[in-house]
């Protein structure tokens, strides 16, 4: 494992593809949190995002044993494009157009909390809870782009690719998003 820890996401995929298994626990690994990340925050289900990253990845699987991954140099904007799919589908097949908020659990623990001290963890948490809550309330294309930019470090082009849509679209979307989180701080007077 060590000997992959400095390859490129490409390099790892043709090892990968020439039959070593530990090149994609690599890749796993290392884009792990932010995929599931992405995932949980879109279908608010801790149970249905891990059937979902699951899903992900045996699609990834099968599309690198397969030789069809052609993506070279951008698996990560790849893999989130998968999982965003794989959560429009789930929400097609199920006919509804709003999410479920059935897992109360807090979407920025899985970012990581810094500081040791129990006061800044819980001054912490109740700022994200905060957050969560407001981007819950944005409409759905500004929430999943600012999820996308802070939460996966996407960059607007990727954003693009992911969302199908323009970059000035995703940049659009993104300020009127802020905007609007602006405003709701000020109309409830939040202070994070």
């Amino acid at each position: 494992m060590k000997m992959f820890a400095q390859a490129t996401d490409t390099q790892l995929i043709n090892v990968f593809q020439n039959g070593d298994i530990n090149a994609l626990e690599v890749l796993v690994y290392r884009y792990k949190d932010k995929i599931y990340s992405s995932i949980l925050f879109l279908v608010k289900d801790k149970y249905l995002a891990e059937d979902l990253f699951q899903e992900v990845f045996i699609k990834i699987i099968d599309t690198l044993r397969g030789n069809r991954y052609n993506e070279e140099g951008k698996f990560l904007p790849w893999a989130l494009r998968i999982a965003h799919n794989l959560c429009v589908d789930y929400f097609r097949k199920i006919k509804r157009t709003h999410f479920v908020a059935s897992d109360e659990r807090d979407v920025f623990e899985l970012i990581g909390s810094v500081g040791d001290a129990a006061d800044t963890k819980m001054v912490q948490s109740q700022s994200h809870e905060k957050i969560r809550r407001m981007l819950d309330l944005l409409p759905e294309e500004q929430r999943e782009v600012i999820v996308l930019r802070h939460f996966a470090g996407m960059s607007f082009k990727e954003i693009a690719d992911v969302t199908n849509s323009s970059i000035n679209t995703s940049l659009g979307r993104m300020r009127y998003g802020l905007i609007n989180l602006r405003r709701m701080m000020a109309e409830k007077q939040i202070a994070l």
